[in-house]
């Protein structure tokens, strides 16, 4: 009994200390001093309901990273961080749904040439940002790759790292977790206020002038209306000229003529009348 107490011993010992001397894979990657962060252009929507955008690691990786190796963006939960563990072949990279399971995933693998350390000149490479999250369609598509940008399904917070890997699938290094980050939330129908009496002081005298020159250009056009169409409700007084079907004729006033001038005038002595024959022999 006791022999074989000292056969075992050395084996055992030789054991231990192979345990504290070799270190697990995951204590030998090498950390890059580098947090990713949100972009800091001066940009809308940087952070919306679904997405948010980082700004490009460019010149972190160069002296670390080769031409056939990838860089992945790994992006988890605010309290599920602490539990990822580095995936050490291809087959173990977390896709989109394990986010819901898990906590976790990793999406946007990036080669060496795609991350220039030169900044873009003149607006022709566009904005250096990654956008989390942009691409809706990606779960649908049955030949999109299963490691797909879909859009976050909820306010996170987030926390993302960038993982340096080989063509293996094997960590060669990472980044810190960056500080987290949050989505915005949109308020519920519910629970939008819409009581005028909650508005702003500005915002109700600006109302109250709309309003005020809305009836007034209302008042404009119906009288302007009233105008145009009160010559063919109530036609206008007749002119000096009568007509009387398709005689014109015009209006003579009549001079006055004294009474004793037309007095002295004989009965059938008119002007411009022939006098009356004489019935006397």
């Amino acid at each position: 009994m006791g022999l074989a107490q000292r056969q075992l011993g050395p084996s055992l010992l030789l054991l231990l200390v192979g345990a504290l001397v070799w270190p697990p894979p995951c204590l030998s990657l090498e950390l890059i001093p580098y947090t990713p962060q949100i972009t800091a252009w001066d940009l809308e929507g940087k952070v919306t309901a679904t997405t948010f955008s980082l700004e490009q690691p460019r010149c972190v990786l160069d002296g670390l990273a080769s031409v056939a190796n990838t860089i992945w963006l790994v992006v988890a939960f605010s309290n599920a961080s602490r539990d990822f563990q580095n995936p050490q072949t291809l087959a173990e990279i977390p896709a989109f749904p394990r986010l819901l399971t898990d906590g976790h995933y990793m999406t946007l693998p990036l080669s060496l040439d795609q991350l220039p350390c030169e900044d873009p000149k003149d607006g022709s490479r566009g904005v250096p940002l990654l956008r989390v999250g942009n691409d809706p369609g990606c779960l649908a598509d049955l030949h999109q790759l299963p490691y797909c940008n879909s859009p976050l399904p909820s306010p996170g917070p987030y926390r993302v790292k960038f993982l340096l890997m080989d063509t293996r699938g094997s960590p060669q290094a990472e980044t810190r977790w960056s500080d987290p980050i949050a989505l915005h939330q949109g308020k519920a129908p519910a629970s939008i206020d819409t009581w005028p009496g909650r508005r702003g002081g500005d915002m109700v005298v600006i109302t109250s002038i709309l309003s005020s020159l809305a009836g007034l250009l209302l008042l404009a056009f119906l009288a302007a209306s009233t105008l145009r169409f009160s010559s063919l409700w109530w036609p206008e007084e007749a002119p000096e000229q009568l007509r009387i079907g398709s005689f014109v004729g015009k209006r003579y006033m009549t001079h006055h003529i004294p009474p004793s001038e037309a007095a002295t005038l004989p009965v059938g002595c008119e002007p411009g009348l022939d006098p009356l024959p004489s019935l006397s022999p």
